[in-house]
């Protein structure tokens, strides 16, 4: 992932070089929070012939292109167009199951009877005003029986001082996930580093989640 300059520091407000964060993550393999959702779905006889999943926040879709390859119709939004125009142009995609959108978390609209809504390391993104309803959104978009799949960050994540972002306790994450039978859960801490090779104190959680 990105990491903030020292006036975004000062600010409270994080503005990614989201062209920087595509350029470094270039041929990375899908999530492994994705990878699992899908095992879980192969698993099941009831699933659809040709299931439905929204990308929420799908870059320049290394989660997108599995998705694809694996028989997925997909919804990909970014608030990037850059983004999308990058997925666009990917000799690897499969046009005709594949719908984009340009939207920013505070506007977007999603589809009804989703099978899957793949959020991987997009929704600290959203200013936290704006997460509540999203994140209702997103329980609402989903069958039951479907699945969410992603993370969140938490209050110890050294990127929960920006006001820009949103970060979680443990007993809020559980909150939001009472509308699921949790199937995959990991809180990690830990030192790390962004996609950009820069220093950074990660607390997040990995979530694989079926709607009830």
């Amino acid at each position: 992932m990105l990491e903030p300059s020292q006036s975004q520091v000062e600010n409270k407000i994080y503005q990614p070089n989201w062209s920087a964060y595509y350029d470094a993550v270039v041929g990375r393999p899908p999530r492994e929070t994705l990878l699992k959702a899908l095992e879980l779905f192969d698993g099941e006889n009831s699933a659809a012939e040709s299931p439905l999943a929204v990308d929420l926040g799908c870059g320049e879709g290394r989660d997108t292109i599995e998705l694809l390859k694996r028989g997925w119709r997909v919804l990909g939004i970014d608030a990037q167009q850059e983004a999308i125009s990058r997925l666009l142009s990917r000799p690897d995609i499969t046009a005709e199951r594949l719908e984009t959108k340009v939207s920013g978390f505070e506007e977007v609209s999603l589809p009804e009877s989703v099978d899957l809504v793949n959020a991987s390391f997009s929704l600290p993104f959203c200013p936290p005003e704006y997460f509540p309803g999203l994140w209702q959104k997103i329980v609402a978009s989903l069958r039951s029986g479907g699945r969410f799949c992603g993370q969140l960050l938490g209050e110890r994540d050294s990127w929960s001082v920006y006001t820009s972002m949103n970060h979680h306790t443990p007993e809020q994450v559980e909150e939001l996930l009472q509308p699921f039978e949790v199937e995959a859960f990991e809180e990690e801490e830990h030192p790390g580093k962004t996609a950009l090779g820069q220093q950074k104190h990660w607390h997040l959680f990995q979530i694989v989640a079926r709607k009830r």
